[in-house]
C-alpha cells in the first residue's frame, strides 16, 4: 500500500490556528492535496520550554517520520518578565538551547527530513494594548506584554540557531515589516495573524519547500488521476499501488 508522506507543522497558537480560513496551513493542505498530508500540532501559550515535552509524542523515533517540519516558536517566549504574561517568558539563551535541542531530535528522527525555522513575527505594541483594552476594559495591561524590539532579538536566535545546523528558516519578524502598514495588514492584534499576514506565511514556507525537494507539483499523485483509469479495464491502473 502507497503510503502518503506527511508535513509536520509544529508550533504554537498561531500554527494551531493555521487550519482556520485562509489560514497557512490550510493553504498548504490545499497545495499538496492528494500529494502530501498536513499534519497541525499547534499548541495555544506553549514555548519552546514547553515543546520539549511533546517532542517524542509527535516525532517518535520508532515511526515513519514526516519528509518536512517547520517549527514556529518564540513569540511567547519572547513575552517580557514583570508583565502580564510572565509566566511565559523564556530567557534567549534558553530559547536557542531548545530549538537546538528540537532540530537535534528532528534529525535523530530522519536526516533528510526538511526543517523549516520560522521566527515570531514582529509585535504591534499599540495593537496588543488596544486589544487588551477591548477584552479588559479599564482592568487592562497598561505596559505591552511583549515588545517589537525583543522580538527581533528572538527572531535573530532562531536564524542563529538555523544556521548553525545547516537548516533553513523564514525570517517573519523581517519579511513582515518590509510593507508599509504591516501593524495592521498582518497583525489581528498585534501579535496573531490575519488572512494577509497568513498569506505572508504560506508564501514563505512554500517558497522553501520547493527551493528544496519539495515541491507539490513535482510530487506523485497518491492514486491513479480519473483520466488514467480504464473504465472497461479499471485494474490497470492500480496494479502497481
Amino acid at each position: 500500500m502507497k503510503t502518503r508522506p506527511s508535513i509536520v507543522l509544529f508550533g504554537d497558537s498561531i500554527t494551531e490556528e493555521s487550519f482556520r480560513y485562509g489560514g497557512w496551513g490550510a493553504s498548504l493542505t490545499d497545495t499538496y492535496s492528494r500529494k502530501a498530508d498536513i499534519v497541525v500540532r499547534g499548541y495555544d501559550g506553549y514555548t519552546t520550554r514547553w515543546a520539549l515535552f511533546l517532542l517524542h509524542h509527535i516525532f517518535p523515533l520508532s515511526s515513519t517520520p514526516p519528509v518536512a517540519a517547520t517549527v514556529f516558536l518564540g513569540a511567547n517566549d519572547a513575552a517580557l518578565p514583570g508583565r502580564t504574561w510572565e509566566r511565559l517568558h523564556v530567557p534567549l539563551e534558553e530559547y536557542k538551547e531548545n530549538l537546538r535541542k528540537i532540530v537535534r531530535h528532528l534529525k535523530e528522527c530522519s536526516p533528510t527530513m526538511l526543517i523549516v525555522l520560522i521566527t515570531p513575527p514582529p509585535i504591534d505594541e499599540e495593537g496588543r494594548l488596544e486589544y487588551a483594552k477591548s477584552m479588559y476594559g479599564e482592568k487592562a495591561m497598561k505596559l505591552p506584554e511583549r515588545t517589537n524590539e525583543v522580538t527581533r532579538d528572538y527572531a535573530n536566535g532562531c536564524v542563529e540557531v538555523a544556521k548553525e545546523f545547516g537548516v533553513s528558516s523564514v525570517n517573519l519578524w523581517s519579511r513582515m515589516q518590509e510593507t508599509q502598514g504591516w501593524q495592521k495588514k498582518f497583525l489581528s492584534d498585534g501579535l496573531h495573524l490575519t488572512p494577509d499576514g497568513n498569506k505572508v506565511v504560506f508564501e514563505e514556507v512554500l517558497k522553501v519547500f520547493n527551493g528544496a525537494w519539495l515541491s507539490a507539483i513535482d510530487m506523485p499523485y497518491d492514486f491513479p488521476q480519473y483520466s488514467d483509469i480504464d473504465p472497461h479495464n479499471p485494474e490497470k491502473a492500480f496494479q502497481n499501488v
